[in-house]
């Protein structure tokens, strides 16, 4: 009888661990869809680190070496005011003047007072943007050399940019995920349930835009992470 009992037990055993098995794999497998999905947001201000800033001057008039000569010394004298207040040589690049012969348009009017209309390009690029900021303010005193900015020009507009996004990007994927992860709790907690491990995660693109019209120096950069986590009872 002995003999007989101890494989039946066996048998009986393997049937029941087999039956927990199996439950545990059909229960695996109908929470495989119970899933949530969730955004975390984190935003960061910051300061600018490079600026472009184009100064622009026009000369008008029917000799067009003499606007020449007073293009290039309008130009070293640009030169002279940037380098003396802590822009360097290196910093500083002029663009080829931009001729326009009014009495070669085509289709222009042939009522104007001047032929030549000459614009030319100073342009400083440098990471010291707040030297830069000062001296946009204070461009003014130009004025009493007799040279006059070009402003408004939508063609030559000042560009701020923020170009270490790498070294704040972990901070903020890390921040993005854990308010995706508080909006899941609290969703769980509302329906009486519990996060468990995160299914998949996208860490969306991270996007760089002037906090407002006013300060361009300041940009706003923002990433939105979209977390999938699995819900458990």
């Amino acid at each position: 009888m002995i003999n007989r009992a101890v494989p039946a037990l066996l048998i009986a055993l393997g049937i029941f661990f087999l039956g927990i098995f199996i439950k545990a794999g059909i229960d695996n497998f109908a929470n495989r869809d119970r899933v949530i999905a969730v955004r975390g947001l984190a935003e960061k201000e910051v300061m600018a680190n490079k600026v472009t800033w184009p100064i622009v001057c026009k000369e008008v008039g029917n000799d067009l070496p003499a606007i020449y000569d007073k293009i290039t010394k309008t130009n070293d004298a640009l030169t002279r005011f940037l380098t003396s207040n802590g822009i360097s040589q290196d910093e500083i690049s002029i663009n080829p003047p931009e001729i326009i012969d009014l009495q070669a348009e085509r289709y222009g009017s042939r009522d104007f007072a001047y032929r030549y209309n000459v614009t030319s390009v100073v342009v400083v690029t440098s990471k010291n943007v707040e030297k830069v900021n000062e001296l946009i303010k204070r461009q003014t005193e130009l004025l009493k050399q007799g040279i006059a900015i070009t402003a408004g020009d939508y063609n030559y507009q000042t560009l701020y940019e923020y170009t270490d996004l790498n070294s704040i990007k972990p901070e903020m994927i890390a921040e993005a995920t854990h308010n995706a992860r508080e909006a899941a709790n609290k969703f769980a907690a509302d329906s009486h349930s519990n996060i468990g491990k995160i299914k998949t995660a996208n860490q969306g693109q991270f996007s760089i835009e002037n906090r407002d019209p006013y300060t361009p120096y300041i940009k706003n950069v923002r990433v939105v992470s979209t977390i999938v986590f699995y819900i458990e009872d």
